[in-house]
């Protein structure tokens, strides 16, 4: 699940015209964000192929950045910052994206979900596993794009005037969407 994610930050975007597109992209990708750092940083979450070169074949090993209570704290902290910056209904329209991944990854992940952070307690890890069928997966990701894509479209229709700055955030829109699924689709 990649293109799904920005999908729904843009139909949430036009739900909420006052939050601002770039903060909602990023909260959609925040819990990966941090995955990366922590990837980088020596290591402290990792991914191994499962069966290279096929769609959404990785295991990861993300025992912080998404067990269910890691989402929520990083959920917290995202949503915080908005708060404090855009006021309090953005801040929990963001944190409430952030954590839209974690429930969008339970989704097509593996069983390699934890509910504790480091998988404290060895509990049973979660994901439902839809990536072992691509074609659902892509139905899946394509009816969050597209759906998208038709609200933050209508939205800015209405809300504005035909203007510099409509024209040039639907263009931008409009790229990163289509660059999103032929990257989703190539990979």
């Amino acid at each position: 699940m990649f293109i799904g994610h920005f999908g729904l930050a843009a139909a949430v975007k036009a739900a909420q015209p006052r939050v601002p597109l770039w903060s909602l992209m990023l909260a959609t990708q925040f819990l990966d964000v941090v995955f990366v750092v922590l990837y980088l940083a020596g290591g402290i979450e990792s991914f191994q192929a499962v069966a290279p070169g096929t769609y959404g074949e990785a295991l990861i090993n993300a025992q912080y950045t998404h067990s269910l209570l890691g989402s929520l704290l990083l959920s917290a902290l995202y949503g915080g910052f908005g708060a404090w910056r855009w006021g309090r209904r953005a801040g929990t329209v963001l944190g409430l994206m952030v954590f839209s991944h974690w429930v969008l990854d339970l989704l097509v992940h593996r069983a390699d979900l934890p509910l504790l952070p480091g998988n404290a307690g060895d509990l049973p890890l979660l994901g439902l596993g839809l990536w072992q069928t691509p074609w659902a997966t892509a139905v899946i990701e394509a009816v969050l794009l597209v759906a998208g894509a038709i609200f933050y479209f209508r939205s800015v229709r209405q809300r504005a005037s035909i203007t510099w700055r409509a024209i040039v955030s639907g263009g931008v829109m409009a790229l990163l969407l289509v660059l999103g699924l032929a990257v989703d689709i190539l990979s």
